[in-house]
């Protein structure tokens, strides 16, 4: 069997999240956008639903959705935000949640997150803090969010000074993954959704990486059968993490390799000048030539990351700033522990650690990046 039918492009895969009574199930298929209704229907769900979603995907996906739940009896809102990531605001949480309040909506009442980590993080906050918390279903449209965002259940916005900085922990009730909605996905958005791909295989699957290496090629062509397998492979590493530790107290910090640095990017760009995998990708790549400056890792796992990196069409280098730009804002982070933010650095490929940087020790890296150019 060759490995681009690796899995079955027509067939539905399903990937369980195992958290008790916060459990949910991943499903994976083409055309299950059509299906949305019935697989509310068959959670139990009756009544009031609003589908979330952004101006672009509302034109390309939400009248099917919509139709999908009128069908299975459903009544149905939708609420339209505005494209990017300027809308992950304390403002944009209020507008839905005024909506909602004003729909009449009750704790039985369900949110769909219909587009990309944006949405998904978005209308997972609001459903997370209206009246105290209503299920809520992903139905994620782009790469990021099929292989990441969508699994987990952190939801939040933005702050000025720093990325996610308000949320909330707030599990779907489902993920329904349509491989089919990737191919209005712009190019960009595509080839940014595979730094979060890389990233798993960097952090706990060799073999993943190894396939990543021989498969980029088919990836970029958009081929079914290596498409819905990295997606299924990255949600059933998320779900492992999340299931061992769903509130980032240890092991799920591993999947914020990248982040550290990649954050802090995207803070300092305003959040406009990079998008989010392309700022994951910049901070892998960063994170593993630390990694090695500090002899945790060898030049080998640098430079086999940093090729696949390129091979798939993403940014490697940082942007031009002084340390204490990109020091400044990685105080901001999340991670940060009695003033220290953590970061994820690779062992090999498939393996690493979560340690604390200490200013000097990070001060004398940033510097020998000039000397080595």
């Amino acid at each position: 069997m060759s490995e681009t039918s690796t899995i079955a492009p027509t067939a539905e895969t399903r990937v369980q999240v195992p958290l008790a009574e916060r459990s949910y199930e991943i499903r994976i298929r083409g055309g299950l956008l059509r299906d949305v209704g019935r697989r509310l229907s068959d959670l139990g769900f009756s009544g009031k639903v609003a589908v979330v979603t952004d101006q672009t995907i509302a034109r390309l996906y939400e009248p099917i959705v919509t139709k999908s739940l009128k069908a299975s009896g459903f009544e149905t809102s939708t609420i339209i935000v505005p494209v990017g990531e300027r809308v992950k605001t304390l403002r944009w949480v209020s507008v839905i949640l005024d909506k909602l309040a004003r729909a009449r909506f009750e704790r039985g009442s369900v949110l769909v997150a219909l587009g990309g980590g944006v949405i998904g993080d978005l209308a997972g906050f609001a459903a997370a803090v209206f009246v105290r918390g209503i299920p809520f279903v992903q139905v994620p449209t782009t790469l990021v969010a099929q292989v990441d965002s969508s699994v987990g259940g952190k939801t939040g916005v933005n702050h000025p000074v720093g990325k996610n900085l308000i949320g909330s922990f707030h599990q779907p009730r489902l993920v329904l993954i349509d491989p089919e909605t990737l191919h209005t996905l712009p190019r960009r958005e595509l080839i940014a959704g595979l730094a979060e791909v890389i990233k798993y295989g960097m952090i706990a699957d060799a073999e993943l990486f190894s396939y990543l290496e021989r498969q980029m090629g088919a990836l970029l062509r958009m081929e079914a059968g290596p498409v819905t397998h990295i997606i299924t492979r990255s949600c059933q590493i998320k779900a492992s993490v999340v299931a061992e530790d769903e509130r980032e107290s240890d092991r799920r910090r591993i999947l914020n390799y990248g982040h550290t640095v990649g954050h802090a990017l995207e803070s300092l760009g305003k959040y406009r000048s990079l998008i989010h995998g392309e700022a994951v990708a910049i901070g892998m790549v960063q994170e593993a030539d630390l990694s090695c400056h500090v002899g945790i890792c060898s030049k080998e796992v640098v430079a086999r990351q940093g090729e696949l990196v390129r091979q798939a069409g993403l940014p490697d280098a940082l942007p031009p700033m002084t340390f204490s730009e990109l020091w400044g804002a990685m105080q901001h982070d999340k991670k940060v522990a009695q003033g220290r933010p953590y970061c994820v650095m690779p062992e090999r490929i498939g393996q690493v650690v979560v340690a604390p940087l200490e200013r000097s020790e990070f001060k004398q890296w940033f510097a020998s990046r000039a000397s080595r150019k």
